[in-house]
Order: C-alpha cells, then structure tokens, then sequence
C-alpha cells in the first residue's frame, strides 16, 4: 500500500521531486569530483614523495654480507631489500628495505634490526611516504596533516551537503503534515511513515545519485587533463595522470547514498513524531515567534524592506547554510584573489621586475670553479648575446682597523650593532664577513669602466654600502657607506666554521689586497648585496683570484654564467640563445639553466593553476549556498503562500511583492559579501603590512573586476531562484490560502 502511495505520489508532486533530484545530483556530483579528485592528489603526492625522498619504507645500517641481504629479503612481509650506494661506505653498508604490507613496516622493521642485532638509531623511516599511506611510525618528528586535511574537506562538504539536501526533503515532507497526520489517525504507526518517506527518496534519488557520480568521474578527468596540460608545459613539470579504482567507486556511492538517507531521515524522524492531532492542526508557515524590526531595510526600501527583513528572520535557521556557505565563499575567492595580487606585486618588486634589465639567461655549471672553465672566450663570441659575464662566489672574513668604519655607520653603533654574529671585534680591529664575487677578467675591467676608474685587474672593487635596518625596511632599503672611502688596502682571511654555530676562527691564510675603488654601484648580475647577511662584498677579477684562492678559498662548488640577450623581448630569441649556452657548455661539463621569460611564464601559468583549484573550491561553496536558495525557493507554494495572501489583502501589490522577492535576494548574498569584505581587508592589511609595501601599489592593481564578477554571479543565481520561487507563487490563487489549506501545488 505504502509503496503504491509513494508512487503515486511522485507522479502527482513532480516540482517537489524534482528538487530533491537536482539536490541528489548535486550532492553526487560534488563528492564524486572532490573524491576523485582528491584520490588522484594523493596518488600524485606519493609519486613525488618517492621522486624527492626514494619509494623505500625502512633504512637500516650496518655491517651486510651478500647471504645476509638474501636473508633480508626473505623475512616475512619484505619485498625487497637493495643497497643504498650513495649512503654506503667501507665501513658501512645502507639498505633500503621496501614491504609488501605497510601498515606493519613498524613491527616487521623491528623484527629486521633484531635480528641483525642492530643499534635503534641504525634504522631509519620514509614518514613522509608511509604517512601517505595512513602509517604513523613512533618517533615521527613532524605532523603529517596532509591527508586528515583531505578527509577534513570531504566531511565538510558531506555535511554542507546534507543540510542541502535536507532542506528539499524537509519542503517536501512539511507539505505533508496534514496528509500523515490523518493516516496516522486511523493506525499508521511512525515507524511506516517513515520507511515510506525514506523509500520515496530512494526512489528519487537513486537515478540522480548514479549520474551525478558518473558526471564528477568527467570533471575531476577534465580538470587532471587541464593540470596535466599546464604541468606539461612548465620548464622541468611532472606530468600529472588521471586513475581511477573501483574502491573509490564504491566509497563515493556509499558516502552519497549514506548523504541522502541521513538527509532525508532527519525531516522523516520529525515528522513521524508528531502526533496526529499536531499533524492535522499545523501550519506550513514559518512565522517569528516575537516580533522585529528591521530599521535599515525599512528605511532603505520602506515597507517592503520591513516586510522582507521580517521574511528573512522567519527563515534564519532554515538560510543558516545560505549564510555560511556564501561568507566562506566570498571571503575564500576575495581573500585568493588579494594573495595572489600581492604575491604577484613582490614577485615583480623583488625578481622579475627587479632583474628584467640585469639577465636572460643564467647557467649553473656544477661543480666546476671559474679558475678551471675554460670556454669563456667561444661563449663571449656568440652573435645572439649582448653581453655574458662568468662568475663565481666565495665566502672570505675582512680585517678591518675599527677606525675604518664610515662615519654614518659609527653614529649608529657601528656593524656589531645590526647582526652580532657576522663581526668580532679584537683590539683595535673589526673582522667581518665579506662575501667574495670572482668576474672573468673583461667582465671586471668593464666593471671599472662602469664606476668611473682605470682598469686594472691587481686589486678590488668593494661594495661600500650596509643596509640601514634601523630606519628601512627590506622592501624600501635605505643604505648608508660601510667604510670610509679613502682605503687603500684590504686583508681577506679564510674562513673555518668553528663547533659554535654562527662564531669563526680565524687561520693565518691571509691575503693583503689594493682597494681599487669603494663604489655603491654594482656589476650586471642575478645577485642580492647586503639586506640580511651585513656583509662587506668585494668584487674581485679572475687573474687575482688565482693569485690568493689557495690563501683565502671558500670558493662555492659551482660557478655562473649570466647572459644578457640582444633581442630583449623575444622569448624565441632568449630560449636559442639558452639551448646555444647548453650546447656549448655541455659538452664538456653538467649543466643547469633558467630562462627569465620562461621563468616568467612558468611563474603564470603555476599561479592560474592554483586560481583554478582554488577558486574551484570557493565555486563549490557559493554553489552549495546558491543550492540552498533554489531549494527554498521551490518550497515557496507550501511555505508562504499564507504570508503573502495577507500581504495582498490589506494592500500590497503584486510588484510590491517581486520588490521584496528582490530585497531579500539582495540581503541574502548582501549580508554574506559585506562580512567577507570586512575580513578580507582585515586580511589585505595585515599581509601588506607583513610585506611592508605601499597600500597605494596593492590599490592600483587590486582585483575588483574578478571580484565584483564573482558577486554579479552568486547575485544573479540566487535572483534567478528568487524568480522562479516567486513566479511558482503568483501563479497560485493566493485570496484562497486564507480559507484553507486547500491549495495543491497545480494551483
């Protein structure tokens, strides 16, 4: 009988059951891509795991024979165990040691290092790897969040869901009451009024469920496809695939059907325990139990805005998800908008912008010092190139005599005031770091030219500027002299970091130096001078580094090639003059190389790839949100049909009533937007403080276009709503309600 009713009851009622369709669908949808999505994130984030740390579970060390890793490999649970060269000496042998079940790679690695009778602190964990799998090894020094973060984002969304879905079957039902309050008169008892509310949403919602799944399979496959494109694209990208698994499949269907039954078990439970006399007498109507005003609405839009706020308060619980999934919304994408304007304001202050005229092309010649390259000359003579300087970094110590400090600096305490560790005073001397920039011999001597001297190649251009931290900050720096501009010699010392962090000791290498110049002008190089490390940079040419690199040393492992190119802006011109420094330089050493414009590129394309999955999210919540509104809206002919029969009868017209259709549709994505606004630029300020710039850079370039885009379209959906709820309402014959309950949705 009951299965009969449902039935016929879906046929006669199709508006209602079609909300509660999109409402599954909806539901599905959502989980089915967040879950797809998510699973291939966590597929991708153990393939970069293993690129970065190595696929192994378990490292132990020690003393291993042949026999005895064969042994290994036969311990229960063990799939392989394979000698790590690189970590493996004369004396000792690293195995890396991979199992088939990881939940035990704990108790079986134990029972390894017994075995063998290693030390505890001979084995080690992957954490990072095994954390990805759900494993948590004792002893694991940092928190792994990454995947409790996944499963956190999936029961929000199930619970924002739910109260969605809810909300069509509670319209639904409420229109109900005084049918069941008559069945359970005559013997229905609530435990079959509920099952037959519980079987009709199974019957609604079961084809919905199957497509909405289907149809996130699709997107989450086109939104791989598109990341995979873009990561395809970047210089060095991992290229990122879709996969899929029946486990996932099945865990999505049960997450969705589960999300129905809860959300239909809700309004059923409710409504089952009513007794019959409370079914038959109730109301539909949501009405406030003491009376409010609404002074802002009213004084903005008269009575109809008195008249709309009090709709609003009457439905608070019920627009509750409304409310938060649109300030969560707006507050993500304002707030993802803001970062990423201001991320893209340093960017250019500090690297793009900044170093536009000053590289095209840097090459990293690894492990190869500028004293041993020997193609400088077959580089400095390719036609596509401006100019290309080699260069080579090393860190030295100064001895300076105290008096020689600059006057500026002496005012303000001298060196030791701005970082104590970088400066040792003894006696009459002050030893301080000084970082070393080694330029081949024509790259030096045009250097000379540029601050205005001879060119020589027997002596040291220093670097006479400190940064004054006191009355600047790093973004605007304010630099005063380091020493004074008349000396004539310098002494560089070697350094040798001592047992206590940060302190130097000092050998007798030395080496007494003529200063050429003292200059506040730097060379044309891909280098920062003198914002954090204090330090006193000398410029030095290649001639006189052979001279005293056995003396001084700390030359870095690897030296540089900057290269400027002659056609500026082509990014074909830059990218032939990259793989024509690559060709030559590879033949005989290992090389890496960056390419400004590519870099540039690359740099875009990773933060539309980020604005993409962000914003995605923030679309999900206004979408969940706009959802809610469209599913009270289609409630509207049960809900309010009594509240606006009074309106018009004491005279209120029918474009009265779309004004306050509109008011609240205002009101509604109004509040929430306003709200956010208010964090946002709480937000804004906090970050353009932390990043010390100008308010005026970041206004100049703010993003109100996205923005305002994004609220004229979560204000035209729930406008949208508010017209098809509101033209369902004007259809009825609404004189009738106030004579009884007799309106049928066909009305």
């Amino acid at each position: 009988m009951w299965r009969e009713y449902s039935a016929d009851y879906i046929k006669q009622n199709r508006s209602s059951g079609l909300s509660i369709m999109v409402a599954a669908f909806i539901a599905a949808l959502f989980l089915s891509f967040l879950c797809s999505l998510f699973y291939n994130f966590w597929l991708d984030n153990i393939e970069g795991t293993k690129l970065e740390t190595g696929d192994w579970h378990g490292r132990i060390t020690g003393i291993f024979h042949a026999e005895e890793l064969e042994l290994m490999e036969h311990f229960a649970n063990v799939e392989k165990a394979v000698v790590n060269k690189e970590l493996s000496d004369e004396q000792k042998t690293t195995v890396d040691v991979l199992f088939f079940n990881k939940r035990t790679v704990y108790q079986d690695m134990e029972a390894v290092r017994e075995w063998f009778g290693a030390a505890e602190s001979d084995v080690t964990y992957n954490y990072q790897l095994l954390s990805l799998y759900f494993v948590r090894i004792p002893g694991d020094p940092m928190p792994r969040l990454l995947m409790p973060a996944y499963l956190a984002v999936v029961l929000i969304v199930c619970i924002s869901l739910i109260l969605v879905i809810h909300n069509s079957f509670a319209v639904s039902m409420d229109s109900r009451i005084h049918q069941f309050g008559i069945f359970s008169s005559i013997g229905a008892t609530p435990g079959q009024i509920r099952i037959c509310l519980l079987q009709e949403a199974f019957l609604l919602c079961t084809v919905p469920v199957f497509a909405g799944l289907l149809a996130g399979v699709v997107l989450s496959f086109g939104t791989m496809k598109a990341m995979s494109m873009l990561t395809a694209e970047l210089a060095g990208g991992r290229q990122v695939n879709f996969q899929w698994h029946p486990a996932v499949f099945t865990g999505i269907l049960f997450l969705s059907f589960l999300t129905v039954l809860i959300s239909a078990w809700i309004p059923a439970n409710r409504l089952s325990r009513l007794t019959p006399l409370e079914a038959i007498k109730g109301t539909d109507e949501q009405q406030l139990k003491k009376k409010k005003s609404s002074p802002i609405l009213a004084a903005l839009f008269g009575a109809e805005g008195e008249l709309a706020g009090n709709g609003l308060k009457a439905r608070k619980k019920a627009l509750r998800t409304t409310s938060l999934s649109l300030v969560l919304a707006f507050l993500g994408f304002m707030t993802m908008q803001c970062f990423f304007t201001l991320s893209g304001i340093s960017t250019d202050y500090t690297y793009f912008k900044a170093y536009q005229d000053v590289w095209d092309v840097m090459t990293t010649v690894k492990n190869t010092k500028i004293a041993d390259f020997t193609l400088t000359d077959e580089l400095k003579e390719l036609p596509g190139a401006d100019s290309i300087t080699l260069y080579q970094k090393a860190e030295a110590l100064c001895r300076l005599p105290k008096n020689a400090e600059s006057g500026e600096l002496t005012a303000l305490g001298g060196v030791t005031a701005f970082v104590e560790r970088q400066a040792e005073e003894e006696d009459d001397f002050l030893t301080v770091n000084a970082p070393v920039i080694i330029l081949d011999d024509e790259s030096f001597i045009k250097f000379c030219g540029q601050v205005g001297i001879a060119p020589r190649i027997d002596g040291a251009i220093l670097l006479n500027r400190i940064w004054d931290s006191t009355h600047s900050n790093f973004r605007y720096p304010q630099y005063i002299p380091y020493v004074r501009e008349d000396l004539d010699t310098i002494v560089l010392q070697r350094t040798v970091a001592s047992e206590e962090a940060g302190q130097f000791m000092e050998e007798k290498d030395s080496a007494e130096i003529p200063v050429l110049v003292c200059t506040d002008e730097t060379p044309v190089l891909r280098e920062e001078y003198g914002k954090s490390e204090y330090g006193l940079v000398h410029f030095i040419p290649l001639s006189l580094w052979r001279k005293i690199a056995g003396k001084i040393g700390g030359a870095e492992s690897d030296c540089y090639i900057r290269a400027l190119s002659g056609e500026r802006t082509s990014p074909e011109a830059l990218s032939a003059l990259e793989d024509e420094i690559r060709k030559i330089v590879s033949r005989t050493y290992e090389v890496e190389s960056e390419n400004r414009m590519q870099e540039k590129l690359d740099n875009d394309k990773m933060i539309a790839g980020y604005e993409l999955v962000l914003g995605g999210f923030c679309t999900l919540l206004a979408v969940i949100g706009t959802a809610h509104v469209f599913s009270n809206t289609q409630g509207f002919l049960r809900q309010r049909k009594k509240e606006f029969g009074r309106y018009l009868s004491i005279g209120l017209t029918p474009s009265g009533m779309w004004k306050i259709f509109c008011i609240e549709a205002l009101v509604i994505v109004g509040r929430p937007m306003f709200l956010a606004l208010i964090l946002t630029t709480v937000a804004v300020g906090v970050m353009i403080k932390a990043s010390y710039l100008e308010p005026l850079e970041f206004i100049r370039v703010a993003p109100v276009l996205p923005i305002l885009a994004f609220i004229f379209t979560v204000f035209a959906f729930v406008a949208l709503a508010y017209y098809l709820g509101g033209r369902k309402l004007c259809r009825c014959n609404l004189a009738k309600t106030l004579r009884g309950d007799g309106v049928s949705e066909q009305e």
